[in-house]
């Protein structure tokens, strides 16, 4: 069974607690602390909510939403958790990420979320009508945060996170 990463995007203390307990599963940021809740826990009193960030869970396969599509720039912060529940990637509002098409008569996903790509490394395959195999390999290497299935028309559109 493949589990799904989570989500947790920028939210407000309203969306995340009441009465000094989660409202439902979020992430406190304050500084370097950095406080896990699930619904119904304890927000520690060393946390201020009036100057602490705050992220809230949200449906993973939402992830474009909080990506412009036209800069490829975050419109929120955001952190996901892959399904290994150990491995973190932070983006940040304004992170550029690679929005990479992969369109063609079949296709053929070699990278999955959280996998690392090279410059000359494929992360997709793209099968043509007539049988020829085409190899897509990203500009920059990066991380792969998402991949999303476009129902309009059949294919997907890889969102790489480049490294520096």
């Amino acid at each position: 069974m493949e589990r799904m990463p989570r989500l947790y995007v920028e939210g407000s203390a309203e969306e995340c607690v009441e009465g000094g307990k989660a409202k439902s599963e979020c992430v406190i940021l304050q500084g370097n602390v950095e406080v896990w809740l699930e619904s119904g826990g304890d927000v520690p009193e060393c946390i201020n909510l009036e100057t602490a960030e705050f992220l809230v869970k949200e449906v993973y396969d939402r992830f474009y939403q909080y990506v412009d599509g036209s800069t490829g720039r975050m419109k929120a912060d955001a952190v996901l958790v892959l399904p290994d529940g150990r491995t973190r990637i932070y983006l940040r509002k304004g992170d550029g990420l690679l929005l990479l098409p992969v369109e063609g008569y079949t296709k053929t996903i070699i990278a999955n979320v959280g996998n690392r790509v090279r410059k000359g490394d494929a992360f997709a395959a793209v099968t043509t009508k007539k049988g020829e195999v085409h190899y897509l390999k990203p500009p920059k290497s990066g991380t792969v945060v998402f991949i999303d299935e476009i129902t309009q028309r059949p294919h997907y559109v890889y969102y790489i996170l480049p490294e520096e």
